[in-house]
């Protein structure tokens, strides 16, 4: 009985302390604790070189990086040259080439990479020593070769030019030179022209003048002790001569009078970038930057950020809109950016600039502020898993001056960011009244109603002022028959037409990424037969092709399905001129307006294929020749894909015209076809197709 008495005591005070508590609420936040963050040996070489060790031996792996503690260069006319060195850094040494110093890296089973500012090696602890050794070999001793140089200059051009089809590279760069000016480092833009003046001396002198090792740091971390550390660094870099290193203190950028649009005119886009943009006064580290950080994640940080919750979960303007916010010692930057349906470019401004006001002018309720403090706070305590992070550290709290313990008291600090703090630092860092709004997209289908938001302003891709578009114009009383006729007779007539049995186009592509130009043949037989064929060497590409009513397709050796839509697009392309075809049962035409293509007026007609596809054509307003084709397509999770071909240098042959140049643009990708050798009436008969 005893026993029993002895339970219920026991139990009774349980019972009491269950029926205090009010289950419907949710329970008080604990104090934020102070988390104890490693700290790394640390430790300086007599010329200034300041090294960190963060011994981890989870793995028997070390990874080193050199980093030096810059913020920008100012380039000039050679914008460019920084990256340019970066990449060239580690293509051969002294006493290595750039395939000697590769086999070397390969053999040990590690990695070497190098930018402007950093350069970074990593193996398995038995092999480091060696790698180390590369790397003193790699920046003390560069090579720095015109031949290499050539090699990354060329590779540069062709980013460039493949960036200019890319309106999200469009759009970034715009905004960087509006935001801070073309003569501010962060505003200066990479051109073409730019990167051709760098030169063998230029690089050089930027190695000679930023390179020194009192304005660098050296990062151990993984499997090595501090005195092993210590002993690689003096043996590596005890010799890395120390210099002055003049610190850049940049203008600060003009803040615009009023907010104001620009637009770069891209005809050819199905959707508009919308990016709204300021600078912002903001350091790392400052009280102000934790803060910030919790508003700008509220705001748009990512899938439970505003602009996603209204722009997309709401409204369906776009597949995503974010926000950031980019602390800087020299100046950050703030910018809301999404890319959007054409037809609503307008809306989605209006939408962005509402959620910046609603943030300026409305506390953030307890829920939702709780909520993104606790993401961040997880985020913070995972990153702490990875050992890079302590090191990440301790390189801040010494670039940035900032207290010791800083990364201790992170969570606590975080925890007392209140819904007027959010408010606050909204209000000091953005003013919806002093931005720059930038578009990318079709001044055709989007300038209409932005006004309303600023002047609008033109540029093109380079961010250069630029005058508004002047609008194509088509003549009203064209009709699809008519259009087609008169391209018809372009081509050379239904005659000259009729008297082609058989066409034959060989000549050369230029892809991106391939270091030689592909062979590129097409073979038409009439009527129904053709095949293409796009091929390296002894390697075929890609081919397809219709032989007797036998379809076939293939990539790189693989053998793709043939749908109903394949096999219409082949039949489409063993046409001599598709407009032959197109007043036949089955196709919807129908004239839609008119467009700038490379300067010139072309009238846009829609063809509706039999299957339901979409295709625009586009036909010189005073030639009536083919000049550029468009279609588009949704694709899961990434919006609309384009693909345009465009049709120049026409030559005429045994009386007809026939496009030599075509390029196809689908997405970053641009493919220039020359065709340089063009016959007809060869005698082929479809059994000569393989």
């Amino acid at each position: 009985m005893k026993k029993y008495i002895k339970l219920i005591l026991l139990f009774t005070p349980m019972v009491s302390l269950a029926q205090q508590i009010d289950r419907s609420k949710a329970p008080a936040p604990s104090k934020a604790p102070v988390i104890q963050v490693g700290t790394p040996a640390s430790f300086e070489l007599a010329n200034g070189l300041k090294v960190f060790v963060v011994k981890n031996t989870k793995l028997p792996r070390v990874t080193a990086t050199i980093a030096l503690d810059l913020d920008g260069f100012v380039e000039g006319d050679k914008a460019g040259l920084a990256n340019m060195a970066g990449q060239l850094l580690k293509r051969g040494t002294t006493t290595k080439s750039k395939a000697a110093l590769d086999e070397a890296v390969e053999f040990l089973g590690g990695s070497l990479s190098t930018s402007s500012q950093t350069a970074t090696v990593s193996a398995l602890k038995s092999n480091f020593p060696e790698l180390m050794s590369l790397m003193s070999e790699v920046i003390l001793y560069p090579a720095l070769s015109k031949d290499e140089l050539e090699k990354v200059r060329k590779q540069t051009l062709s980013g460039i030019e493949s960036s200019k089809e890319d309106a999200n590279a469009i759009s970034n760069n715009v905004m960087n030179k509006l935001v801070y000016g073309a003569q501010h480092a962060f505003g200066e833009m990479t051109t073409a022209k730019t990167v051709n003046n760098v030169s063998e001396e230029d690089v050089k002198k930027f190695f000679d003048t930023y390179w020194k090792p009192n304005i660098a740091y050296l990062v151990f971390v993984g499997d090595i002790e501090p005195a092993a550390a210590k002993a690689l660094a003096e043996k590596n870099f005890g010799s890395w001569k120390k210099g002055t290193v003049v610190k850049s203190n940049f203008t600060k950028p003009a803040i615009p009078n009023q907010t104001y649009v620009a637009i770069v005119d891209r005809p050819a886009s199905v959707q508009s970038v919308v990016a709204i943009a300021s600078t912002v006064d903001l350091a790392p580290g400052s009280p102000d930057a934790i803060p910030a950080s919790v508003m700008n994640n509220i705001l748009g940080g990512g899938f439970s950020g505003r602009l996603f919750g209204n722009l997309r979960e709401k409204y369906g303007f776009t597949y995503g809109a974010y926000s950031s916010l980019n602390p800087n010692k020299q100046i950050g930057i703030f910018s809301a950016e999404a890319a959007v349906r054409n037809e609503k470019t307008d809306s989605s401004v209006q939408e962005l600039l509402r959620e910046i006001n609603i943030i300026r002018n409305e506390k953030v309720g307890e829920a939702e502020l709780l909520r993104m403090k606790n993401y961040l706070s997880g985020g913070f305590a995972r990153s702490l898993e990875n050992p890079a992070t302590i090191a990440n550290f301790a390189l801040n709290i010494a670039r940035y001056k900032l207290p010791a313990d800083y990364y201790q008291k992170y969570l606590t600090n975080l925890s007392a960011v209140d819904a007027n703090k959010v408010q606050a630092v909204a209000n000091q860092l953005l003013d919806p009244a002093h931005m720059h709004i930038v578009i990318v997209g079709n001044a055709k289908q989007i300038a209409k109603g932005l006004e309303k938001y600023g002047p609008v302003k033109y540029f093109d891709f380079e961010g250069n002022e630029v005058a508004a578009p002047k609008e194509a114009k088509v003549d009203i009383s064209l009709t699809p028959e008519l259009l087609i006729q008169k391209a018809v007779e372009a081509v050379g007539g239904k005659e000259a037409i009729a008297g082609i049995q058989d066409l034959q186009l060989k000549g050369s592509a230029t892809i991106p990424g391939f270091p030689s130009p592909l062979a590129v043949a097409q073979t038409k037989i009439l009527p129904g037969n053709a095949v293409s064929v796009m091929s390296m060497g002894a390697m075929i590409m890609m081919k397809q092709s219709v032989i007797n009513g036998n379809y076939a397709a293939s990539q790189q050796g693989m053998a793709a399905p043939i749908t109903d839509g394949i096999k219409e697009e082949i039949d489409a392309s063993a046409l001599l001129v598709p407009e032959v075809s197109y007043l036949e049962k089955g196709y919807k035409l129908k004239i839609v307006g008119a467009e700038k293509v490379e300067g010139n007026d072309a009238v846009d007609m829609e063809v509706i294929t039999p299957s339901g596809k979409v295709i625009h054509r586009f036909y010189d307003a005073k030639s009536f020749l083919l000049v550029k084709t468009s279609t588009s397509q949704e694709v899961p999770g990434r919006g609309t894909a384009t693909q345009q071909e465009f049709f120049n240098g026409y030559q005429t042959v045994n009386g007809i015209q026939v496009a030599s140049e075509q390029v196809i643009v689908m997405g970053q990708v641009k493919i220039s076809v020359k065709f340089t050798d063009i016959k007809v009436n060869q005698g082929l008969k479809a059994t000569d197709l393989k």
